[in-house]
């Protein structure tokens, strides 16, 4: 092989978070096509490692990789009253990035038809019969990869025009304390005991990995980031005042950013090239979850493949993302008070079918019958105004990171 010749492939996955790696473990778990998988090179443009969570039940091909689960969830409410709920058959599950990739990148290596390349991309473009992915190599070389399709997961330079736009950022610690300070059956989702913003809302995430351990966040729902000192304060604050650690070691940090958005994300930038991943609108708007839909996307891409069609199916279905710009539009006027929301969700909806409606799964009926559980007249006027608002672009927000939780 020459650097500069033209390589010819079946798929080709950009990037190695979340969403390429998910579907590269479902291509190569379903043999649907061979695949190559391009991550950016040992340096600057990896991502540090992360966390991602999601709910499920049953066995769902990720048990190697989950590091942790819980099968009871806690809200406190503002006024510090808990809510815990068992929510059977699911259970929530922590997946670490660096185990996700050491599964993938070893299935590639076994796989006859699957490769990992460590490049830079360039450009991702359509041409006649396919695309084409042009990389640097490390060594400064060029390499042209022409596959017959692209999934390109890469963040997107900007956000698409939207009427609302919140940011869900956050900081957290993986601490270790001197003596047992958590319970490991139980992961707090949403702790509203935290100070609230003047715009938006904020929340404590502890799970706990063992008595003596935990990974413990502080979360914003806002239109900014804030520094990293504030994000130190809020998170000692809350260690210290409201958890009561005590003496604690901070083994290492955790920051990102996610994208709230009622934005339109297209799926498709050509026609053999695909976006998956928050750029295809995996992120759940009113939410930010994002891994549970790319699981399913990545299995749905994968059958879809195997029965010879080329197709992204849509992450959620219009009636749960015209519900989520209302909710978000509602949570930036200021039109319902979050931490009140979220915790009286938790107290009056079946668990259950709770989780299922923030993954955006519920069906028609549960979606109605939940949303009179929501202050109807504030959420009656936000959807009477949203059709008169026009989409608008957002300034960028310099160095974010648009990752999946």
């Amino acid at each position: 092989m020459t650097p500069r010749d033209a390589e010819a492939h079946d798929t080709v996955v950009v990037g190695g978070g979340a969403a390429g790696l998910s579907l590269a473990h479902r291509l190569t778990e379903t043999g649907a096509s061979t695949v190559t998988v391009v991550e950016p090179p040992d340096g600057p443009l990896r991502p540090a490692e992360r966390t991602w969570c999601y709910w499920d039940a049953g066995v769902d091909g990720l048990e190697e990789v989950v590091s942790a689960s819980w099968s009871k969830l806690r809200v406190h409410g503002a006024d510090g009253r808990p809510v815990t709920v068992e929510p059977a058959p699911f259970t929530y599950r922590m997946v670490r990035s660096t185990d996700l990739e050491r599964m993938v990148h070893g299935r590639l290596a076994r796989s006859d038809g699957g490769r990992l390349l460590r490049a830079t991309v360039e450009a991702v473009c359509a041409v006649r019969k396919g695309a084409e992915v042009r990389c640097t190599l490390p060594g400064g070389s060029s390499l042209t990869l022409r596959a017959r399709r692209v999934f390109d997961s890469r963040p997107l330079p900007a956000l698409p025009p939207a009427r609302t736009r919140l940011l869900q950022h956050f900081r957290g610690w993986f601490v270790r304390t001197e003596t047992d300070r958590f319970d490991p059956a139980v992961a707090d989702l949403m702790d509203f005991r935290v100070p609230q913003p003047a715009h938006g809302l904020a929340f404590g995430y502890v799970l706990p990995l063992a008595p003596d351990r935990a990974l413990v966040e502080y979360t914003e729902f806002s239109g900014a980031v804030v520094s990293t000192e504030a994000y130190e304060s809020a998170l000692g604050h809350y260690c210290r005042d409201i958890l009561g650690l005590g003496a604690l070691t901070v083994e290492r940090p955790e920051q990102g950013a996610i994208p709230m958005t009622d934005a339109r994300f297209p799926r498709r930038a050509g026609a053999a090239v695909f976006r998956i991943g928050t750029a295809g609108g995996a992120t759940r708007p009113a939410t930010g979850y994002t891994f549970a839909a790319v699981q399913r996307q990545s299995r749905a891409i994968a059958a879809t493949l195997g029965d010879g069609h080329e197709t992204v199916p849509a992450p959620y279905g219009r009636r749960a993302l015209a519900m989520d710009a209302i909710l978000l539009r509602a949570l930036d006027t200021g039109r319902i008070n979050g931490p009140d929301f979220f915790t009286n969700l938790f107290r009056r909806v079946p668990a259950e079918r709770l989780l299922r409606f923030l993954d955006g799964t519920t069906s028609s009926r549960e979606k109605w019958r939940i949303g009179l559980r929501t202050p109807v007249r504030p959420m009656l006027r936000t959807a009477a105004e949203l059709p008169f608002l026009p989409r608008r672009s957002w300034p960028a927000v310099p160095g974010l990171p648009y990752e999946s939780e």
